[in-house]
């Protein structure tokens, strides 16, 4: 059955391939530009704004790349032909944190990558074509594939939180979730210098692709603990990247940290945790949340996949043309898809 809230979508879906094909010329805004979608990469986020109908409508298909094929009038380092990615803008120097010298959490970049600006897209990339600011299209180098650049977005959320952790060089790492975030996060975390990264995973799929990517010690959730307290003598992990997004799970991850160690939180509940605040606080945990990214972070995960430390192309196992992206939402959302990340062409 197609819930109220799935019926959204569904509407939302439609007229953008509808739209798209009817204003077969777009003009940019005088600060925008035109983008040919190539791929738009689908996130869980998708799945389940699909779902419940939560999302702002340029969040719904924000992993896009494509090819300028309009530039407005104000518009200088962009032009036609150039191949870009769904990014954000440079810190802007005027909003609020900007002015108190916290650009590298700036009030418009934080906006632009959840889509409430006022300029937002009426839609995001699954679709043919989209109106967007040029702030948000960042430039691919050469070296980079399409499809590469489809995985660029996931690669930068997890470059922006395993920056954020502040991993030292031969750190003992967990991460929790061995998802396309997960495997993003881990391998993150292996170029940041960590010593030992221990994976714990449920399914045996991603298990293996966790094997493949070269993690030697990988593990189901039930053998976790054991194997943590072997590799550390007791100590626990130095940094745990919660990758889940499980309510259930956050304070039972937060024991598996050493004193004075750090949780990091990438996976996004749907609801309210329970955590020990005495635990937290008598063994003094850091605990670091992180969404999105900044536009410095998009040029350092480009440089990491360039240059082959970081491998996006693996987790890439199928792609789908438009007509297709429904069902896929709901095998994606069953929990029992072979897909790591599945890419729509919207020229297929």
């Amino acid at each position: 059955m197609v819930t109220d809230g799935q019926n959204k979508y569904v509407h939302m879906v439609a007229p953008q391939t509808a739209e798209t094909a009817l204003e077969s010329d777009p003009v940019p805004a005088p600060n925008g530009v035109v983008v040919d979608i190539g791929y738009c990469g689908i996130c869980a986020t998708d799945t389940h704004g699909y779902a419940s109908a939560g999302l702002p409508p340029a969040v719904f298909g924000h992993e896009w790349m494509g090819t300028i094929s309009a530039v407005g009038e104000e518009v200088t380092g962009l032009s036609v032909g150039q191949r870009v990615v769904a990014g954000v803008g440079p810190a802007c120097g005027q909003c609020a944190q900007c002015r108190a010298g916290h650009a590298a959490h700036c009030d418009l970049a934080f906006a632009e990558a959840n889509g409430i600006t006022d300029d937002a897209p009426v839609h995001g990339g699954f679709a043919t074509r989209l109106k967007v600011s040029a702030r948000r299209a960042i430039p691919i180098p050469d070296t980079i594939s399409d499809e590469e650049a489809a995985l660029m977005e996931p690669a930068t959320v997890t470059f922006h939180a395993v920056k954020r952790a502040g991993i030292r060089l031969g750190a003992a790492v967990v991460v929790q979730g061995a998802g396309p975030i997960g495997l993003l996060t881990a391998q993150h975390a292996r170029v940041a210098g960590a010593g030992r990264i221990i994976v714990s995973e449920p399914s045996p799929a991603r298990r293996s692709a966790a094997v493949d990517l070269g993690f030697t010690e990988v593990v189901e959730p039930g053998d976790l603990k054991a194997l943590l307290a072997e590799a550390t003598d007791g100590l626990g992990a130095d940094v745990l990247f919660e990758c889940t997004g499980v309510a259930e799970l956050l304070q039972p991850s937060a024991e598996l940290v050493r004193r004075g160690g750090t949780l990091a939180l990438l996976g996004y509940p749907g609801t309210n945790s329970s955590v020990s605040y005495g635990d937290w606080q008598s063994r003094e945990l850091t605990v670091i949340g992180s969404l999105a990214y900044s536009h410095e972070d998009f040029l350092g995960a480009m440089t990491l996949i360039a240059a082959g430390r970081v491998d996006v192309r693996s987790l890439h196992t199928g792609t789908i043309g438009l007509d297709e992206l429904v069902p896929m939402f709901a095998e994606l959302d069953s929990g029992k898809s072979r897909h790591a990340k599945v890419l729509v062409d919207p020229k297929r």
